[in-house]
């Protein structure tokens, strides 16, 4: 008997290529978590950078890019951290008012 396909409801596939775009990991690890096949998920990356950089309309570098990546993963650990210490710091004050 053969295999039926699974089929992956558009917002799945958005969330799954936002883990590979925003994490940085590998294509294989993401899939495997989330227990769909490698093949898969690339196309579904693929896909997903063909039309960001047609929405780019070509005019950022590989170099540029490759920044941009990087000030987005640096800018979103540096809010985790805001956050951490805004907790801490309520905290604190909610002690030190005892």
């Amino acid at each position: 008997m053969a295999e039926k396909r699974r089929k992956f409801d558009q917002e799945f596939r958005d969330g799954a290529v936002r883990i590979v775009r925003e994490t940085g990991r590998p294509i294989a690890q993401v899939a495997r978590e989330l227990g769909i096949n490698e093949g898969t998920l690339n196309n579904w990356v693929s896909r997903d950078r063909q039309r960001r950089s047609a929405a780019d309309g070509g005019r950022l570098t590989g170099s540029e890019r490759e920044e941009l990546l990087r000030l987005r993963r640096e800018n979103a650990e540096l809010a985790m951290e805001r956050d951490v210490l805004k907790r801490s710091v309520v905290l604190w004050v909610k002690e030190a008012t005892r």
